[in-house]
């Protein structure tokens, strides 16, 4: 384990760290074990009877006795970390956590910034909360399935920046029906009107080459009651989780939804156009309900099960109202009315990439192997679409509607 430090007056005061030291020169018998696992062997020193939980104050002991081996900042994350267990007693997997780097520097960062520490009791016992504390401990239990992290959460959110992306995105879907809704004087069912593919956002099967509608189509949509229950899970759900995670990933994850959607229709739907943002709202809805259901016992919001009933049935609804939609006789003939696959486009990516970014938070994506799993069979699905929609359609012969 390499030269040890002259041992200070804290170690020359702990038995237990020199029963570890008394046993380092066995290490060099060994093969060299990985960070985690070097780790492991001290934390199981002071944890004989392997019960996963050492005492907050052997656990000091640890530290000061290997603190030259540590980076200060990590230090001050653990010192941390051990003053808000009011139980007395440390988690190996809190611990190991950040001994092999899953956090974020934010999080050591803030630390040594002086920002108030983890508070020692849960945050359902906080009393004398105002109105914005509030908001942000209700959106801590509605997304993160640890108490460590909602504490976290709650300590440093700021509201800096504020979860802007999910709040633009939906401005800018209303804004568009609305301009949409007056110019063709119809609001309900717009996709019944004559002009409405014509529109230059629309993804049409003729003009798949115009590599922006696979983007843009997620700004029109079939009528009211499609764009509502959009919005409806936009704000409700993507708003919240963009609180926690970020801009960056849940525009990610949303974005990936919107690609894989219109990329879907082109592959297993090849003559239908797509409107609607469902392939970026089902991408985020059906993340977050993967991770609660993943992480059940965790999950502490309210009526947790209710509302994912609820949840499921609008779903549901919207993704029976599209199909319906699909196969009913179409208004413009021999053009059909919009897809359905892109809702199911969404869906594989929020249970694959979505729930890789959800179960993390504030933690590093690319230390995670299931993240470049789910990224590299998101690459090779998007070639793949690529080099179909390039070549299946001439090869196979199709009859595709005309261009609006």
């Amino acid at each position: 384990m390499g030269e040890h430090p002259s041992p200070g007056p804290a170690v020359a005061a702990c038995a237990e760290a020199e029963r570890i030291e008394e046993l380092e020169p066995e290490a060099d018998e060994r093969p060299p074990a990985a960070p985690e696992d070097h780790w492991k062997v001290l934390f199981d020193q002071f944890d004989p009877g392997n019960t996963g939980y050492i005492s907050t104050g052997k656990f000091r002991s640890l530290l000061e006795s290997h603190s030259s081996k540590l980076d200060p900042h990590k230090r001050e994350v653990l010192l941390a970390l051990a003053d808000s267990h009011a139980d007395g007693q440390i988690c190996y997997q809190d611990f190991v956590n950040l001994m092999s780097n899953k956090r974020s520097n934010s999080f050591r960062q803030a630390i040594l910034q002086g920002n108030r520490r983890l508070c020692s009791k849960a945050l359902l016992e906080e009393k004398g909360l105002n109105l914005s504390q509030r908001l942000i401990r209700h959106v801590a239990y509605e997304t993160l399935p640890r108490e460590i992290d909602r504490k976290w959460y709650y300590d440093s959110y700021t509201c800096c920046p504020p979860p802007w992306f999910m709040i633009t995105v939906t401005l800018l879907e209303v804004a568009f029906f609305l301009y949409n809704g007056v110019s063709l004087d119809q609001f309900v069912l717009q996709v019944t009107h004559p002009r409405y593919l014509k529109n230059s956002l629309v993804y049409h099967p003729r003009l798949r080459a115009q590599a922006w509608r696979y983007l843009t189509y997620i700004f029109m949509h079939a009528g009211i009651e499609h764009l509502g229950l959009n919005v409806v899970l936009q704000l409700l759900v993507g708003v919240p989780l963009e609180m926690v995670h970020g801009a960056t990933r849940i525009g990610l994850v949303y974005v990936a939804g919107v690609v894989a959607g219109s990329l879907a229709v082109s592959v297993a739907d090849m003559t239908a156009p797509v409107v609607g943002s469902s392939g970026g709202v089902y991408a985020l809805v059906s993340a977050h309900l993967a991770n609660i259901v993943m992480n059940w016992s965790g999950m502490k919001c309210q009526f947790k099960l209710l509302r994912m009933a609820v949840a499921l049935i609008c779903m549901s609804m919207e993704f029976g109202r599209a199909v319906w939609l699909r196969f009913h006789p179409s208004a413009y003939p021999p053009c059909p009315h919009p897809s359905f696959v892109a809702h199911l486009g969404g869906v594989a990516v929020g249970i694959t990439l979505g729930v890789v970014v959800l179960r993390n938070y504030e933690q590093r994506l690319q230390d995670q192997s299931l993240w470049w799993i789910f990224v590299a069979m998101y690459t090779i699905f998007v070639l793949f679409a690529v080099f179909w929609n390039i070549f299946a359609y001439t090869l196979l012969d199709l009859k595709l509607p005309p261009p609006p």
